[in-house]
């Protein structure tokens, strides 16, 4: 017999459903505690799939409401369903997957695929059969209603469809999904082809075996292509079912066509290079597709193949289409006008909404060394990110710059020709909404086409500064994207031609009366400091007196970003910073905000950062704020340990910590033991910080335990006083962090290392089998960041120039990693004492060098100018090494010298 509801009860579970729609949070709450109550009732989720799938009297949100409930008691305790009523609830699904209503289908389609993901999809055998069974209904609803279901199957269990556990149904099921790429309905059509899309990024093997059938191009997408020319090869007739669907009249499908084919590139690209020439003029055509989803999908093609490397050989004939389509799609639409409020001019004095403001993520600190013409890298802002962020994330506009920004990087200059003629055009244009589009391309192109670019910059730059005044709004905020891009080139200039004009303009809109300008113009500051560096000295007080200004204006949003700024200036002009004058502007207002802000604000991260900048770049300068400052960044660090602690304890009463606190205050604390140097001790002294410090290094997040080996190290060089007495305890902690899997972890513990090497010298003898054989296997292992190895390199060395005797034994066994690691660092103290313990191991064990001299004469070659006691160990070791081995068997060694390292030597060696 069915199980039937009592009547009473059904009223009483309709009467639920009906308040859970009420906007009421009073009622809200009843609904909740109401919920709990009955969920003690096993039999109350057989009500639940009753009014699912049986009441069609209710209404379809009351009955769909019904269904979504089920589904969350499903995620949260359907192992303790009775068995008769998880057999209800299966039965039910299968016996009415095909409603009426497509609300109903889709809501049991999410039900079924919450209850397959419970573990359920092996308890339940006949699900798959059911459903493949069902797409064979002459019911349209109960075809659609089955692959609802199992396109969201599919979503949700991918790897295990295509596993032995089940015994691989895909083999059955892919040629089935096939089959509907032709069925009379766009509905289902676009269902089939969602379905087979989930398992192209796992290679599915079933998908693989069934590849040429689900590509193939048919007589070349000539016959379908409307217009476009039929490739001679012919393929059997069976094999076209993906480009039957190419020009689909329905635009889901077409998005789905899209996406395979970008999916298809990045995972079977050999069986796509046939068919490539139709296959572009294709997407060529999508990229303008009326429907802009489907646009989106078809430029998102052009992204993924900048990145193979079959790229400029196939793309290179078709640039002359691709790059105006491009660049049209760069425009802003008129929704975009409209949801950016593109008519509003001046927003200053409008308060942010709370949402607005995206969470910021602290990026913890990682040591590194100094290199030769350093510069840096502007690539990874290479993403046109400054730009209409409050819009839906990802659109048109967005990936269309994306993708000229790309492939500026691989066709470079060659894409100019294309380019030129469109943007002169653009960027003189009388409409706003064009101009605006051309300084974007300009942008885009900036770090693939810089040089080609060179020779317009002296005209163009003047007229992007003359944009930033331009009356509209979204003008002046591109423009100064577009001017951060070129800001390398425009420090390389004489100052007065273009970096006094341009800083100028930027620090007036700064001070916009746009939020969205002011955002920009900051943003762009900001890479500009970076570029500059010291060439900013000069203007510093006018830079700080607007930067100050801001402060007073800003609205939550631009403050965070505005900490960034001031924190890049004291980066960028280090120690000139302090100065009486300038900390009398910029302190006062940074202690107020501190001073407002309380523990648990998450406005303390970008501010602790900019601290952190300010009190490096200050030094001595910043003593009068680092007491208040030093106590709250323990204060945070203890009170997040606490927290911690108590969750692991009773994880059912008290919440995880939000570590990035943590992680912050101990950043910033390193930034304090930097700037103050002994100074820090008394500090120090006063607090419990070296007891917290163990903890921290023990914790389980990586970023934690970075972050305190880069205070471990600092506190190191600052006050080893302190430091000292734990050394016992810390040494095995630091030891097992030696673990390259977490680079930045182990990078700041072995730079840890090396710095207590050196306050320890002999002393560091007990510990130095604790990680010697760590630091040389990460050496020799291939694929090392660079920054690991030369941290690596350095305390090796270092370890080597405090126990010789203990790491001169294993000297062959890192010496040539460790010469070529060290060859690009400028000269530096770490350098120096490497270098030194270098030469001391070579004196224990000369055998250990023997076989790789030439690169130990490379490495020392890299000296530009040696402290006169290092330079005599080289001397000595070069000339050791030449009488060792005679004057001909030198002459032969020395052949083989790159010529500019045989000159170095004999000018500065004499060998």
């Amino acid at each position: 017999m069915d199980w039937q509801p009592d009547e009473q009860g059904l009223q009483q579970v309709l009467q639920l459903l009906k308040d859970s729609q009420s906007p009421n949070t009073a009622t809200q709450r009843i609904v909740q505690d109401k919920l709990k109550q009955l969920n003690q009732f096993p039999d109350f989720n057989n009500y639940l799939i009753f009014v699912l799938t049986r009441l069609k009297s209710e209404d379809e949100p009351t009955r769909s409401l019904s269904g979504l409930i089920l589904k969350n008691n499903v995620k949260a305790h359907y192992q303790s369903f009775p068995p008769p009523v998880a057999d209800f609830i299966k039965q039910e699904c299968l016996n009415n997957i095909g409603d009426a209503s497509s609300l109903i289908r889709a809501t049991i389609g999410i039900l079924i695929t919450t209850i397959a993901s419970k573990g359920e999809l092996q308890m339940w055998p006949e699900l798959l059969p059911q459903l493949c069974n069902l797409l064979n209904s002459e019911d349209y609803n109960t075809c659609e209603g089955a692959f609802g279901a199992l396109q969201k199957i599919c979503e949700d269990s991918s790897e295990l469809l295509d596993s032995d556990a089940l015994n691989r149904p895909l083999n059955i099921m892919i040629p089935k999904f096939l089959q509907f790429f032709k069925h009379c309905s766009p509905k289902i059509r676009s269902h089939a082809i969602a379905c087979v899309n989930q398992f192209i990024m796992d290679r599915a093997q079933a998908l693989m075996d069934n590849i040429d059938t689900f590509i193939e191009v048919g007589h070349g997408l000539g016959s379908v292509g409307r217009g476009l020319r039929a490739q001679p090869q012919l393929t059997p007739a069976p094999l076209q079912h993906l480009f039957a669907l190419a020009v689909d009249d329905d635009p889901e499908v077409r998005k789905n066509v899209c996406r395979a084919l970008v999916m298809l590139l990045e995972v079977r690209i050999d069986r796509l290079i046939p068919h490539m020439h139709s296959i572009i003029q294709y997407m060529l055509q999508r990229t303008q597709d009326h429907d802009e989803n489907v646009a989106l999908e078809a430029c998102e093609f052009w992204l993924t193949l900048a990145e193979q490397p079959i790229c400029k050989e196939v793309l290179a004939s078709h640039l002359v289409q691709l790059i105006p389509i491009l660049v049209k799609g760069m425009k802003y639409s008129e929704i975009d006008i409209i949801l950016l409020k593109g008519d509003v001019e001046e927003d200053e004095a409008v308060p942010d909404s709370e949402q607005d403001i995206k969470p910021r993520f602290h990026k913890s600190r990682t040591v590194t060394l100094p290199h030769e013409a350093e510069r840096p890298d502007g690539s990874e802002d290479a993403e046109d990110d400054d730009d209409d962020d409050a819009l839906s994330d990802w659109n048109l506009r967005k990936c269309s710059a994306a993708a000229l920004d790309v492939l500026a990087n691989v066709f470079r200059e060659e894409l100019l020709p294309h380019l030129l003629p469109l943007l002169k055009d653009l960027l003189f244009h009388p409409e706003w909404v064009v101009k605006e589009s051309g300084i974007l391309v300009l942008g885009a192109i900036a770090e693939g086409c810089m040089q080609g670019m060179v020779p317009y910059l002296p005209e163009l730059i003047p007229h992007l500064i003359q944009c930033l005044s331009d009356k509209k709004a979204l003008v002046r905020s591109i423009a100064c994207w577009t001017l951060s891009r070129y800001a390398h080139w425009v420090v390389s200039q004489p100052p007065d031609m273009h970096l006094k004009p341009l800083m100028t303009e930027l620090l007036k809109r700064i001070l916009d009366g746009n939020k969205r300008v002011q955002e920009a113009a900051c943003s762009a500051f900001a890479t500009l400091e970076e570029e500059a560096c010291t060439e900013l000295v000069p203007y510093l007080s006018y830079i700080l007196d607007t930067l100050v200004f801001a402060f007073g204006k800003y609205q939550h949003k631009n403050l965070l970003i505005l900490y960034d700024a001031i924190g890049t200036l004291a980066d960028s002009v280090g120690h000139h910073l302090n100065q009486p004058e300038y900390i009398q502007k910029l302190m006062p207002p940074l202690i107020q905000k501190w001073n407002e802000l309380k523990d648990e604000d998450k406005d303390l991260f970008p501010l602790l950062e900019c601290l952190s900048s300010v009190a490096t770049a200050l030094q001595s300068g910043f003593l009068p704020y680092c007491e208040p400052v030093y106590q709250r960044c323990v204060t945070l660090v203890q009170k997040t340990l606490a927290q911690a602690m108590m969750y692991t304890q009773h994880p059912e009463q008290y919440e995880a910590p939000d570590k990035d606190f943590m992680i912050v205050a101990l950043d910033l604390l390193s930034g304090l033991a930097e700037g103050l140097g002994g100074h820090v001790e008394q500090l120090v002294a006063r607090s419990n910080i070296m007891t917290l410090l163990f903890q921290c290094m023990q914790d389980s997040m990586p970023e934690v335990r970075q972050s305190s080996f880069a205070l471990l190290g600092d506190l190191t060089k600052a006050c080893f006083i302190h430091v000292k007495p734990c050394i016992a305890e810390f040494m095995p902690i630091l030891g097992t962090n030696l673990n390259p899997e977490f680079i930045s972890v182990c990078n700041n513990a072995t730079w840890a290392i090396g710095e207590i090497c050196m306050q320890m010298g002999a002393e560091m003898q007990p510990y130095v089998q604790m990680v010697l054989n760590n630091l040389v296997e990460i050496i020799n292992r291939p694929n090392t960041p660079k920054t690991l190895l030369e941290n690596t390199a350095i305390t090796i060395g270092r370890l080597g120039y405090v126990c010789p005797q203990e790491v001169a034994p294993m000297l062959q066994q890192f010496i040539r990693p460790w010469c070529t690691s060290l060859r690009n660092i400028r000269d530096n103290e770490e350098k120096d004492s490497a270098f030194r313990g270098i030469c001391m191991m070579i004196g224990v064990n000369p055998g250990g060098v023997v076989q790789d001299f030439i690169f130990f004469c490379d490495a020392v070659a890299s000296w530009v100018s040696p402290k006169d006691d290092l330079r005599d160990m080289f001397y000595k070791i070069l000339h050791g090494f030449k009488d060792q081995v005679g004057e001909e068997n030198w002459q032969q060694f020395s052949e083989q010298f790159p010529p500019l390292l045989k000159e170095r030597l004999a000018a500065f060696y004499g060998v």
